[in-house]
């Protein structure tokens, strides 16, 4: 008997040995049971119907328990703010607008209004703390996570050029948020609460800028590396420095309840922050210099950052500064080493931002009774709000740009940048609720300020870029009158893919009759990423192409922006800044590498055993180029575009170009290039019937053409087989003509060569 059947053997023995061993325990057990144990057996269900109603009861009780009560509920908000975000985000509006608005749908405003029962059931009044103290938690990560990303060095550098902008969108908000309470204190404050808390609360709320949103609605635009990019950046996270520090003040003040006893809370704060950063931030710097990878950093290590995230959150709530300043401050003493930063904000954003913010919108939807604003004076008073807080945001901000210099465009950019409040006003109003300072109806208000001043953003940036449009056509028609060179786009996705693009696009055009100049493109798709972690994410996707450059000789331009919409985004840059050619990928719809056939086959399964039934699209399953998404390319680019299709390129040796029609010709432009640099041979297959009236034109051309062209024949084969591939390294086709073989010749296409699909737009 072999090893395999003694185990099988013995695993059987077992199974029965011990199963019998347990079915006599169970036997002789039994006959203990009295009492109520007697009697519950005797109940217990003695039907199929009785043992199904037991066990509804039972999964009833479980979904009403506190766990499983919890655990719907969570379930319930991350579905929908994912749905929200994903909504909004395709709008071109930043995700968290739409997080806020989930929760307000699923608080009383919408889903209590319209369906109180089911309210009344997925929130009840009694399991709303648990909510809110997970959702504390995630705020404090959060915040740690904020404080992380702003680089004091970065923040010091540039204090010169940013104080005067980052103060006065800062110091004319609050100031306006002062004078509009106290005309408001005595029709909407509580009597019990004292002006100057009030008031105080009102000016930090105008104040407030959402540096996350900030940064990544920069990073969107492609502004990161620009002057107007580090100036917003660095004046934002000066702005909210400042911001906070003057909340730690006011929450002091508010808790204190005066001046006096809050002297006590502040001098204690300030020795607080001073040990934090003259006592823990060295000893940090030296835990960052020695444990800054993936190796080295291991739990224990963690463990020690996020007690001392604990102990600081802790010291800041007794001393009356709330929690949050606590998990602020210890982000910003973290060490200045930048991968150190990134694997520690890799372990607390994702967790932070995808499952705890989440709770803290519906927290704060919770408590948002839009209905509360139940007449027009109300409503009045929010707008108020709102003109209050643009006027001193947007004005503070382009006036103080104005006067160091900045053109009106970026002033106004500024303006529009600095004035989005997102997520860090919802911070300070859910403060200034909690402890009693904001009353709900002026809570409301301030919220619908938040959403509107970010709501806002977006569209204000495109109608700024849309009055100066005229401007910067100027500018870029003059470029391109000066420049001499043939200017390539060249967008990538994988990072390998960018390397083999680069290596087609030097192989055609290298050896042209203007010089190449080449611009690489990399999106990380998504606006909500981390600036720390895109630093890590464009290095590692631009390594392969820059290698690949310093190979082949040749000078390219990286370029890394993040994009909800990489294929819209590709459109405008290769528009606005008047490329020659667009070089793109066909991405995985044609590729023969095993992992993308596989993808394929599942897509085609999915579509049409699902979503064909439905009538869906059919670009929602891979196909022929023209479904595809690079059909957007083609349509709404101006200048040419090639779509690229790699079966293992690895040179242009051996060249197939298909004719179709009389306007195909124009593929033999590039041909000479092609032989100076690496083809050895080029062949051309006229599929042109002859009973076309194009034919004869179509074969005179080609015949002058190969006369004066060594190295170049004529196929006599019109046919498009799988064997008519053999042997060539590159095809050369224009999209018209894919468009007809690609529906009549699809199998054939199977086996060819590495290709290029030319869309023609030079007239």
């Amino acid at each position: 008997m072999g090893k395999e059947a003694k185990s099988i053997a013995f695993y059987l023995s077992m199974l029965l040995g011990f199963g019998l061993l347990m079915y006599f325990i169970i036997q002789a057990g039994q006959l203990h049971q009295e009492g109520e144990s007697t009697i519950l057996l005797e109940n217990a269900p003695q039907t199929f119907g009785e043992g199904f109603k037991a066990f509804s009861v039972s999964i009833k009780g479980h979904v009403q328990s506190p766990l499983g009560l919890i655990l719907l509920q969570i379930i319930v908000i991350l579905v929908t703010c994912r749905l929200f975000s994903w909504f909004f985000t395709k709008l071109g509006q930043p995700s968290v607008i739409g997080e806020i608005l989930a929760g307000i749908v699923l608080g009383p405003s919408i889903l209590g209004y319209f369906f109180p029962e089911y309210l009344d059931f997925l929130f009840p009044s009694e399991s709303l703390d648990n909510i809110t103290l997970l959702s504390q938690f995630g705020l404090i990560l959060f915040m740690f996570a904020i404080g992380m990303e702003l680089d004091l060095k970065e923040i010091r550098a540039t204090l010169k050029k940013t104080i005067l902008i980052s103060h006065s969108s800062t110091i004319v908000p609050f100031a306006f948020g002062m004078l509009l309470a106290y005309f408001i204190y005595g029709l909407y404050a509580d009597p019990q609460t004292p002006f100057l808390s009030f008031a105080l609360f009102i000016g930090i709320a105008m104040s407030i800028t959402a540096f996350p949103v900030l940064a990544r609605i920069i990073q969107e635009k492609g502004l990161t590396k620009t002057h107007l990019g580090t100036l917003s950046l660095a004046s934002a996270a000066n702005g909210d420095i400042t911001a906070w520090c003057l909340l730690a003040v006011v929450v002091s003040i508010a808790q204190a309840g005066n001046m006096i006893s809050a002297s006590f809370n502040i001098l204690f704060s300030i020795i607080y922050i001073l040990f934090m950063f003259f006592g823990i931030r060295p000893f940090l710097r030296m835990i960052g210099n020695i444990y800054h990878n993936h190796e080295v950093i291991a739990k224990g290590m963690v463990a020690l950052i996020f007690l001392l995230l604990i102990i600081s959150v802790y010291f800041t709530e007794i001393l009356g500064l709330h929690a949050l300043f606590g998990a602020f401050i210890t982000g910003i003493i973290m060490p200045s080493n930048l991968k150190f930063r990134k694997i520690m904000t890799e372990k607390v954003e994702d967790t932070a931002l995808s499952l705890f913010l989440p709770l803290f919108f519906v927290s704060t939807g919770l408590r948002t009774q839009i209905g509360l604003l139940d007449n027009p004076g109300l409503w009045l008073m929010c707008g108020i709000f709102t003109i209050v807080a643009i006027a001193g945001k947007f004005g503070g901000t382009y006036f103080a740009a104005r006067i160091i210099g900045e053109t009106q465009k970026n002033s106004l950019y500024l303006g529009a940048l600095m004035n989005t409040r997102g997520l860090m006003e919802l911070i300070v109003l859910t403060i200034g609720y909690e402890m009693g300072i904001l009353p709900p109806t002026v809570f409301v208000m301030l919220v619908l300020m938040t959403l509107v001043t970010t709501f806002m953003t977006t569209p204000l940036l495109s109608f700024i870029s849309f009055l100066f449009k005229r401007q910067e056509k100027k500018k870029q028609e003059r470029k391109k009158t000066a420049s001499e060179a043939f200017r390539l786009l060249l967008p990538f996705g994988r990072a390998h893919n960018g390397q083999t693009m680069l290596n087609v696009a030097h192989q055609m055009f290298s050896e042209g009759e203007k010089q190449l100049d080449v611009t690489a493109l990399h999106f990380t798709i998504g606006t909500d990423v981390s600036p720390l972690r895109l630093e890590n994410f464009e290095e590692i996707s631009f390594a392969p192409i820059l290698s690949g450059a310093a190979k082949l000789g040749i000078s390219i331009k990286p370029r890394y922006q993040v994009s909800n919409n990489a294929a819209q985004d590709i459109v405008s840059i290769a528009n606005k800044e008047n490329f020659d050619f667009l070089l793109v990928g066909a991405g995985i719809a044609m590729s023969n590498n095993p992992e993308d056939i596989e993808a394929n086959k599942f897509r085609f399964s999915l579509y049409n055993r699902f979503l064909k039934k439905i009538k869906a699209p059919e670009s929602w399953a891979p196909g022929s180029l023209l479904r595809d998404k690079t059909k957007q390319f083609i349509e709404q680019t101006d200048c040419t575009v090639a779509i690229f299709v790699n079966r293992d390129f690895t040179k242009t040796t051996n060249v197939l170009v298909i004719i179709n029609h009389l306007d195909d010709l124009f593929l033999l432009d590039y041909i000479p290039t092609l032989l100076k640099n690496s083809a050895r041979s080029v062949a051309f297959l006229i599929k042109t019937p002859t009973s076309h009236p194009d034919y004869q034109q179509v074969v005179i051309y080609i015949h002058e053409f190969i006369d004066k062209t060594p190295q170049t024949t004529i196929l006599s084969d019109k046919h498009i087989t799988p064997s008519l591939f053999n042997g060539y390294t590159f095809m050369l086709i224009s999209y018209p003509t894919w468009d007809e073989v690609s529906e009549t010749r699809k199998e054939a296409l199977q086996y060819m060569p590495s290709s290029l699909i030319i869309q023609n737009k030079k007239f």
